[in-house]
C-alpha cells in the first residue's frame, strides 16, 4: 500500500521494477487526486505520470479511460520502458 497526501494506492501492475517510491513521491501532485489510476513510465531516466479513470468517473474520456492503458503504454511510452500502474484505494465508508 502506498499513501501520499492522504490518498492510498496499490500497485496493480509493474514492469521491469518500474515503481520507485522516492521518484513517485517527488513527482506526485494533487492534480492526480481525481483520477482512479496513475501510470508511471520511465523515459531517458525521468519518471512521467499520467492519470487514468474508470468509466464511472465523471472526468473519464477516451484519452484517460483505463481500458486504453495498453494502447498508451505501447504507443506513447518509450519502447520496453519500465512502468507501473497504481490504483486508488477507496475507503469503503466513503461515498
Amino acid at each position: 500500500m502506498i499513501e501520499i497526501e492522504n490518498v492510498k494506492y496499490k500497485i496493480i501492475e509493474e514492469y521491469k521494477d518500474g515503481y520507485d517510491e522516492t521518484a513517485f513521491k517527488e513527482k506526485y501532485t494533487d492534480y492526480f487526486e481525481p483520477y482512479d489510476y496513475i501510470i508511471g513510465d520511465w523515459s531517458y531516466g525521468k519518471l512521467r505520470l499520467k492519470g487514468f479513470c474508470n468509466r464511472l468517473n465523471k472526468i473519464c474520456n477516451k484519452i484517460n479511460d483505463i481500458k486504453f492503458k495498453d494502447d498508451y503504454i505501447k504507443n506513447l511510452c518509450s519502447y520496453e520502458c519500465r512502468y507501473f500502474i497504481l490504483e486508488k484505494v477507496r475507503d469503503v465508508n466513503s461515498k
